[in-house]
């Protein structure tokens, strides 16, 4: 059982685990969980985590299509930029590998935003701890858990 998971039965939060067999070597994660659900593309949020001002992690939670703004992600923080994290800070800040980078369960608590769209879904799919493992579970439950607010932090749409 990974952190994510642990901690949303130690609360009691309704949920739903999804599995899939995660195939070595891919790496659009999203997608290959998209595709092996079977699942509407909106509905399922990627965890990305990103560098503020001063070196400070964040984590920016949107669909799986969609680009994050990293100016609209810097503005609602409250930063003057935002950038990628490295692949080895993110690991080491999570605890999760990448592909499996859970906004629940993480190793400290990064100031989070969940992009709202997701406030129009009864409920949406996030990583649960590792490659292969989905979450589905409602929007204000995941925003409560993560102590992520709702803005919007997709770049246009084309």
């Amino acid at each position: 059982m990974t952190p994510a998971i642990a901690q949303v039965k130690k609360l009691r939060i309704p949920h739903t685990i999804h599995h899939y067999r995660h195939q070595p070597g891919e790496t659009d994660y999203g997608r290959e969980a998209v595709e092996k659900l079977g699942l509407d593309a909106w509905r399922v949020f990627k965890t990305l985590v990103v560098e503020l001002d001063q070196n400070i992690l964040a984590v920016a939670i949107l669909p799986v299509p969609a680009q994050l703004s990293m100016k609209q992600l810097a503005r609602t923080a409250g930063a003057r930029r935002a950038s990628m994290a490295e692949p080895a800070v993110v690991e080491r800040a999570t605890g999760y590998l990448l592909g499996g980078v859970s906004p629940l369960g993480q190793k400290k608590r990064l100031p989070a935003w969940i992009d709202n769209s997701a406030e129009n879904l009864a409920t949406i799919f996030v990583s649960g701890g590792r490659r292969g493992l989905e979450l589905e579970i409602a929007p204000g439950d995941l925003a409560r858990l993560a102590g992520a607010g709702f803005a919007p932090l997709c770049a246009a749409r084309d």
